[in-house]
């Protein structure tokens, strides 16, 4: 047990020392030592990459040039139909539907249309053709929650079935022209 020593009061010299219970003390500290263990985890997940980059040119007397946004494929799974939509920032640069075929009883599910399709368009607006640019243009999928996973792996088929050959260090590759993320609502 700890003990604290009060001091003396005026001028009597009397002792009085009072024991303090140090176990919910050390409870406590327990607990709110393990609170940020835990929640230290949480907070490094949530970060977002920001910059702190005031608006406007770091020199006021030389001019920037507005950088214009690169084309973006919106990739739309409709019930009946997919939707290829080209977009530049909030701009629609194409728009292309391509309806669906019936539903078979294979257990593998193909989209060769959509897969041509999609070659086409990227051949009239993909950004990134030539073999020394490694970057990838970008298509983004949207689709209902309640879509069959087999469509969804078959959408991701028909639009990695484009490729483009790349020049990296060891030698020519043949790669997929876009590098592909899911929306979220």
């Amino acid at each position: 047990m700890g003990g604290v020593d009060v001091g003396s009061e005026g001028g009597k010299k009397k002792a009085t020392n009072a024991d303090i219970n140090m176990v919910p003390f050390i409870d406590l500290l327990m607990c709110t030592i393990a609170f940020l263990l835990i929640t230290a985890v949480w907070v490094t997940n949530s970060r977002m990459n920001a910059d702190a980059q005031v608006p406007g040119p770091p020199n006021p007397d030389k001019e920037l040039t507005p950088q214009t946004p690169e084309k973006v494929l919106n990739l739309h799974i409709g019930e009946t139909d997919f939707a290829l939509v080209w977009k530049q920032g909030a701009t629609v640069v194409s728009e292309v539907r391509v309806p669906k075929p019936p539903p078979s009883d294979s257990p593998i599910l193909r989209y060769p249309d959509l897969a041509k399709k999609l070659e086409a368009e990227w051949n009239t607006n993909g950004n990134h053709r030539d073999p020394s640019d490694k970057k990838l243009d970008q298509a983004i999928m949207h689709t209902d929650n309640r879509a069959p996973f087999k469509e969804i792996v078959a959408v991701l088929d028909a639009l990695y079935a484009t490729k483009r050959k790349i020049k990296l260090p060891e030698g020519e590759k043949e790669l997929p022209v876009f590098n592909m993320t899911f929306s979220v609502r």
